[in-house]
């Protein structure tokens, strides 16, 4: 079986992660002077967070670091009785080697608040032994006793240039055929998320080919329809956008054509009044798919506000 080209692919060292340069030198200093900190890592999907921790425990650790890093995701493992048994089971034993061990918490935003509180204790008690890198989409979820105790790093979607860099890196190692415009395809639906990039990129490569069409035909984007869809319900064509519309949630969730939707908004040429008018309309219909409303009916009530808006300008 072909192994995931987002293992086969991630970084073993710190100086190898893209687009996270001013973290890495961060990291890079705090592994020469052996002086790690709890940390708490911050930003969205696929940015590199779970492969800089696991390049920081190779680097400190060698051929050890498996025996002194303990990985665990807490959206699965959320409860109270995770930090009390294995967290603090971890974290009590010594560290092979001597010095500290690494518990590696992914999505700890999902941990429950009496879990945290418990972690909160236990990052206090085995402080000499154990450093903690807590890995979350939202600091704000994080209770301030856990925030005041760790050194904050900022993670953001990677750029353009580096994601696709990387890409071209990959698709060289697998003899891949792959144009510009597919990389750049690839990186405009999946927005500087790595991980959902790679994982694009081998699923479109079934026979050694690359293009822009499998790429939109794979993934859960349609710019190009979508903005016909818009420009349609904004010169007052309501059926045209209304046909469009139901072409596109034979293919796609509402929840993917309405992000697209708000993306698009930005890139339109109207004064910032209207694009303001169009963003807030935007939103609400967000939060009614959210809430779980039948997603045809809200997206065509919206195409019709824009339809009516579009005729009085």
């Amino acid at each position: 079986m072909e192994e995931l080209w987002t293992e086969k692919y991630r970084p073993k060292r710190l100086n190898e992660v893209v687009g996270q340069s001013s973290i890495v030198q961060r990291l890079q200093t705090l592994l020469e002077r052996k002086a790690l900190p709890h940390c708490l890592f911050v930003g969205p999907a696929g940015v590199g967070k779970t492969t800089c921790a696991l390049a920081l425990a190779r680097e400190l650790f060698g051929e050890s670091w498996h025996s002194n890093f303990l990985e665990l995701n807490a959206s699965d493992e959320r409860g109270i009785d995770t930090v009390r048994n294995k967290v603090k089971d971890f974290a009590r034993t010594m560290a092979v080697g001597g010095g500290f061990k690494i518990v590696y918490l992914d999505e700890a935003d999902a941990l429950t608040k009496d879990a945290q509180h418990a972690l909160r204790r236990v990052m206090e008690i085995f402080s000499d032994g154990c450093r903690f890198i807590l890995a979350v989409n939202y600091s704000s979820r994080i209770i301030a006793p856990i925030q005041s105790r760790c050194a904050i790093f900022k993670f953001g979607p990677l750029k353009a240039q580096d994601a696709t860099a990387f890409l071209k890196r990959i698709a060289a190692g697998e003899n891949l055929s792959a144009d510009d415009s597919a990389m750049n395809a690839i990186y405009d639906v999946t927005g500087g998320d790595m991980r959902r990039a790679i994982n694009l990129l081998q699923s479109s490569s079934i026979d050694g080919a690359v293009s822009r069409e499998r790429i939109l035909e794979l993934s859960t984007k349609d710019p190009e329809r979508v903005a016909r869809m818009l420009d349609a319900a904004l010169n007052g064509k309501f059926k045209d956008a209304r046909e469009v519309l139901l072409a596109l949630l034979a293919e796609l969730s509402g929840e993917d054509i309405i992000k697209e939707l708000h993306t698009q908004v930005f890139e339109l040429k109207l004064p910032d009044e209207r694009k303001i008018a169009l963003i807030e309309r935007v939103g609400e219909c967000e939060f009614r798919l959210v809430e779980g409303c039948d997603p045809r009916v809200q997206l065509e009530a919206l195409l019709a506000q824009i339809a009516v808006a579009g005729k009085k300008t």
